[in-house]
């Protein structure tokens, strides 16, 4: 469903040195499987996945998801793509601080002019499903770590997307957390069918993945 093919990357660095972050990559991604994408730091990592995302667009090379060329789009056109078609998760899970679980699940369904009562009606069912029933009202300081990352996730769902990419979904959680975090991925694509990309230092989490693709200073380590 996701191909990359020949994925450049390149930072100009005070106008003159020149970074090669990502050198000649190319990868596919199947419906239904978890994918998990490790390294060392600097390697890339994160930067592939904002591009496999289209959160920032390559020096070179086309990603195509579902056989659409997602960078022929212009930046309007892309940010409506990415709103209905891919859900993100990060380590700092970036809710909004003054909405409770209940409207930021809700928001990228009302940022696509869904009716609200649709998707706040949408937004109970996804917090229900990922063990957050008694905390609809609650405002993210009132949360756990553990909470907030599962109020993103279910915001990640909100509009159906086809793919869900996470970076370091567990990477700012504790033992316990991220052992249920991991978890609950499993369970969501197993409900859902969704497909996952996911970034990681965890090699428990890599570990339970369908594939792992290891970076090395910005190249695909042959496996």
């Amino acid at each position: 469903m996701l191909n990359a093919e020949k994925i450049e990357k390149v930072y100009t660095v005070d106008r003159v040195e020149k970074l090669h972050v990502l050198k000649h990559i190319g990868l596919s991604v199947y419906q239904g499987e978890i994918m998990a994408i490790v390294g060392h730091s600097g390697a890339g990592k994160s930067t592939l996945l904002h591009i496999l995302g289209a959160l920032d667009r390559p020096t070179e090379g086309q990603v195509f998801l579902d056989k659409t060329d997602v960078f022929q789009m212009n930046d309007t056109q892309l940010a409506l793509f990415r709103n209905q078609h891919i859900g993100f998760v990060f380590q700092f899970h970036h809710l909004l601080p003054e909405f409770t679980a209940l409207e930021n699940v809700a928001m990228p369904g009302l940022i696509c002019r869904q009716p609200a009562a649709t998707a706040m009606r949408r937004a109970e069912t996804l917090l229900n499903q990922v063990g957050l029933s008694r905390r609809l009202s609650h405002k993210p300081r009132e949360l756990s770590g553990g909470e907030q990352q599962r109020v993103a996730f279910a915001r990640a769902l909100m509009n159906d997307p086809k793919l869900i990419l996470a970076d370091e979904p567990s990477g700012n959680l504790d033992l316990k957390n991220s052992q249920a975090l991991h978890q609950l991925m499993w369970d969501l694509m197993r409900e859902t069918g969704k497909t996952f990309v996911v970034v990681t230092h965890n090699h428990e989490l890599a570990n339970r993945a369908d594939r792992i693709i290891e970076l090395m200073d910005g190249q695909i380590v042959p496996s």
